[in-house]
């Protein structure tokens, strides 16, 4: 997709929300997760084989949950985004001047004078009057529009990716040092991923990198408290 923008070398990157959005939850629930399974597993029996049986095990069964989820909740948001442009089509056919004149209060209310608001709307309308009230009305385009599969695939491929991380940390750690070892490496995991998703996203480092690596730690924490209180080891 060619990202417009007055200057060559500033582009947009709002057009990357839809994949990015999903590779990040992807990744950090990756890395959240599977480094909390692996510290309970690591505290209950420290041999590298079952360590490594469970990490996979997770790995695996959270990649496809996530990509299953993904699909899911992204459909149903396709679905409600489709069920809309179909009640804008009906309504263009059974009402047209009606939908012209909600058209023209749309730009009015964005600043334009009456006048020019009736005639952008009377130009776009010739065009494509559909394209127009979904764009202008619905608020809906090529780069907002929801997408099931391209967030199914990177959701799943990069929690797979992430979760691969503290998986190998904990198989080579000394067994007396696998849930240090897997807690430090989630650490800078989650520092790591709010870099990159800060710089994919063209946003500031050091506030992307503190809300992942915060949350992250939180969630951690929260499971440990659980586990303490319950006396269970995770």
């Amino acid at each position: 997709m060619v990202h417009s923008s007055a200057y060559p070398d500033n582009p947009h990157y709002i057009t990357r929300n839809g994949w990015l959005r999903a590779a990040v939850l992807g990744a950090n629930d990756g890395i959240v997760s599977v480094s909390a399974l692996l510290v309970g597993v690591a505290a209950a029996e420290p041999d590298p084989r079952v360590i490594l049986v469970a990490g996979v095990a997770g790995l695996v069964a959270g990649a496809m949950s996530m990509a299953a989820g993904e699909y899911v909740s992204v459909s149903s948001q396709s679905d409600t985004e489709q069920a809309d442009i179909k009640r804008e089509e009906m309504a263009l056919r059974d009402m047209p001047e009606a939908k012209f004149e909600e058209l023209v209060e749309i730009y009015r209310s964005r600043g334009l004078s009456s006048e020019t608001a009736r005639t952008v709307a009377h130009e776009l309308s010739e065009k494509d009057a559909l394209a127009a009230h979904v764009r202008d009305e619905l608020g809906l385009s090529d780069i907002h529009i929801a997408n099931p599969l391209q967030a199914a695939i990177t959701s799943g491929l990069t929690f797979s990716v992430a979760a691969a991380i503290p998986v190998i940390a904990a198989f080579f750690a000394p067994s007396a040092l696998i849930a240090p070892t897997v807690l430090v490496v989630t650490v800078a995991a989650l520092a790591a991923l709010g870099a990159l998703g800060a710089k994919a996203g063209g946003a500031p480092l050091l506030p992307a990198t503190l809300r992942v690596v915060g949350w992250g730690v939180t969630a951690m924490a929260v499971t440990a408290v659980i586990g303490w209180v319950f006396g269970v080891n995770v």
